[in-house]
């Protein structure tokens, strides 16, 4: 339990650790080191969601036979569906936009931003979650290493990420310490997500292909929808794609070395 208990922590300290910058940085971020940070984070979140969730998900559905596809088809697109849903319903702002997303709202700006990459990191935390879930139940094939695996590779995405919400709310005229808190609780929400989903793991075993999908669609709907239209936009968008392809292959090799 005290090795399920680090592991889900560790994205929560790639988070604080990525805000930290803040206190050591003085100028805004640079938009070309943004966008390979963001193209980072978003190569890691695709590698993850096929490696760690959606492949265990069909292996675990093998009995299926042909149709072990189904369960991670229905787990994906309802994940997919649900983050829509917590997009259409919860004010949020995007990094470099000037227009909020979802309900109208009175929310000051720094905390729609914050809003914004929390929405990120619940598929995150829900991940870890049922990764670890399924290795304390004993029965889904997943092991203490790639469960690992997983957690490592979502605290090396979420370190960029902390950095790209605490820099902006700097350069918002936050002061470094809010700054570096607000982008440190930004990432509380995975070990709170993961918590829950370990407490009910005896319920989750027989829905863990489906719960294994579920995540990956979200964090396939956080990639596309947010993570690649920052990391291309503006000039030299191409480093954002070989960040992207770097981060892919660091998170692939990961889960392949420790799984």
């Amino acid at each position: 339990m005290k090795n399920a208990a680090l592991g889900i922590l560790i994205p929560f300290f790639g988070t604080a650790l990525g805000s930290a910058c803040v206190l050591l940085m003085k100028k805004k971020m640079n938009p070309t080191v943004q966008r390979a940070l963001t193209g980072f984070a978003a190569g890691v979140m695709v590698a993850a969601s096929i490696w760690s969730l959606l492949i265990p998900a069909m292996d675990q559905a093998a009995a299926m036979g042909r149709w072990a596809f189904v369960p991670a088809a229905v787990g994906y697109w309802t994940g997919v569906l649900f983050l829509l849903l917590l997009d259409r319903t919860i004010p949020h702002l995007h990094l470099n936009s000037s227009k909020a997303e979802g309900p109208e709202s009175r929310l000051q700006k720094t905390t729609m931003l914050v809003l914004a990459v929390t929405l990120h990191n619940l598929p995150e935390g829900m991940a870890v979650g049922v990764v670890y879930a399924g290795w304390l139940s004993g029965e889904a094939g997943i092991t203490a290493m790639g469960a690992l695996a997983l957690s490592l590779g979502i605290a090396i995405q979420n370190f960029p990420e902390g950095a790209i919400i605490s820099m902006p709310l700097r350069a918002e005229g936050v002061s470094k310490r809010k700054a570096f808190l607000y982008g440190s609780l930004s990432g509380a929400v995975e070990p709170i997500g993961a918590v829950l989903t370990i407490l009910m793991a005896g319920f989750l075993v027989p829905l863990l292909p489906y719960l294994l999908s579920f995540a990956a669609g979200a964090m396939f709907y956080v990639v596309v929808e947010e993570l690649i239209p920052e990391m291309s936009e503006g000039k030299h968008s191409n480093v954002g794609t070989l960040l992207f392809a770097a981060g892919f292959t660091v998170m692939m090799a990961l889960d392949v070395a420790l799984g």
